[in-house]
């Protein structure tokens, strides 16, 4: 679902820096060879989150679905020299292409990828996460945010994409749509968890941005 005009998105790109050399091929290389690659994020929202990391400048960067690492390699844009990034994959079959692309980026030795499940990856890290992105399974999107939240410090910010689920979000779910359910329960989860600022975005797909107080 197109959330603007299509020539106001053909404007939009126009006027953003543009879509680093090595991204442009990860994005064609994504395009070509892997399933549903409307995942990846993109020039526009790369850009975004790579302007949000530079701003931040954060040292410890966490990385919920990384699919081919698009955005890994936006987010460790803004990274301090000391920083990591680590970024978490379910699906073992996107290993290659992700760590080819990290090795051969600015950022190699600071982007740690996991592969399994996330939620057990997320109990052998321990880190004050100064910027978690959150793009994976969506019927889990709660709980990764009530395992994370308690211990970010003020000022951490966490990026939750596709929560408005092409529009899905504005209609009666159906009662097997777990991803829809879930999402909606999320959105209105963080709009009353009085610990928190947020601001969702019509970006793409709908991205959440949630400031702890």
């Amino acid at each position: 679902m197109h959330f603007l005009d299509s020539q106001l998105e053909d404007y939009l790109s126009a006027h953003h820096d543009s879509e680093p050399e090595l991204l442009a091929k990860l994005n064609r290389e994504t395009h070509l060879k892997v399933l549903q690659p409307r995942m990846l994020s993109g020039p526009l929202q790369g850009r975004y989150l790579a302007f949000l990391s530079k701003l931040m400048r954060p040292k410890y960067i966490l990385e919920i679905g990384t699919y081919t690492g698009y955005s890994a390699l936006c987010l460790a844009e803004g990274l301090r020299e000391e920083g990591e990034l680590h970024t978490l994959e379910l699906n073992d079959e996107l290993e290659s292409m992700a760590l080819k692309y990290f090795g051969a980026s600015n950022y190699g030795q600071q982007i740690h990828l996991h592969i399994g499940d996330a939620a057990l990856s997320l109990k052998s890290l321990d880190r004050p996460w100064d910027l978690v992105f959150i793009d994976a399974d969506k019927p889990n999107y709660l709980n990764y945010y009530q395992s994370l939240i308690p211990n970010l410090k003020p000022g951490a910010l966490i990026l939750a994409d596709n929560v408005l689920w092409s529009g899905k979000v504005l209609e009666e779910p159906d009662p097997q749509d777990e991803s829809t359910i879930a999402l909606l329960e999320f959105n209105t989860f963080v709009q009353k968890d009085e610990r928190v600022e947020n601001l969702l975005l019509p970006l793409r797909d709908g991205l959440m941005c949630i400031r702890k107080k």
